[in-house]
């Protein structure tokens, strides 16, 4: 496959996922947004714990 064929393959796959995608509603944002800030905050929740762990340990 050359170069010319993959970036046609490549716009073909784009436009047929963006044909299949949506706009979410509100409902849909809010809870996209819930569950990623409480996924970050667990994740600093974890680094923070560690952190502090090895500092108490050193």
């Amino acid at each position: 496959m050359s170069i010319w064929e993959k970036f046609k393959a490549f716009i073909t796959e784009s436009k047929r996922v963006l044909r299949v995608t949506k706009k979410p509603s509100k409902e849909e944002f809010i809870a996209i947004v819930k569950v990623s800030g409480i996924g970050i905050l667990l994740i600093g929740l974890i680094g923070f714990l560690i952190h502090m762990t090895s500092s108490l340990i050193s």
